[in-house]
């Protein structure tokens, strides 16, 4: 059984160990995140398991999927919410299953992927919902 004369000295060795080990967050070269999610719409109907990427100027890309109501949550890295600060290019594909087949047509035109005119701004924090409303045509 310890003695409280112990257990303080335990307590005063080893606590600022546990605090150095538990200063978590992301790696010193990620860059400052603002939390990102919103609506993609095609035709005014919920787009649903497409792929929406931002892009900023330098730096790494962030993603979502959306879900069956078109919704999506950005994710910088891991478990990493967010995108950086800043002008993004935005990116929405249909996700395929390996390198698509020769002559395979993303349902969604190009002008919102490859050829891609989206263009979006991540602000610090959580920033509005960042919607877009596509059009198939």
């Amino acid at each position: 059984m310890f003695r409280p004369a112990a257990l303080l000295m335990f307590l005063a060795l080893t606590s600022p160990a546990l605090l150095v080990g538990c200063g978590g967050g992301g790696s010193s070269d990620q860059p400052e995140l603002g939390k990102v999610s919103g609506t993609v719409t095609m035709d005014g109907q919920p787009l649903s398991n497409v792929t929406v990427t931002f892009v900023p100027q330098s730096g790494a890309p962030s993603f979502g999927v959306t879900d069956e109501s078109g919704k999506y949550e950005l994710t910088y890295s891991g478990s990493e919410k967010g995108a950086a600060i800043g002008e993004h290019k935005v990116s929405i594909t249909t996700p395929t299953e390996g390198p698509p087949e020769p002559g395979y047509k993303d349902p969604v035109p190009t002008k919102y992927n490859e050829n891609t005119t989206l263009t979006a701004t991540v602000v610090a924090g959580d920033n509005p919902s960042i919607d877009f409303a596509l059009d198939s045509k």
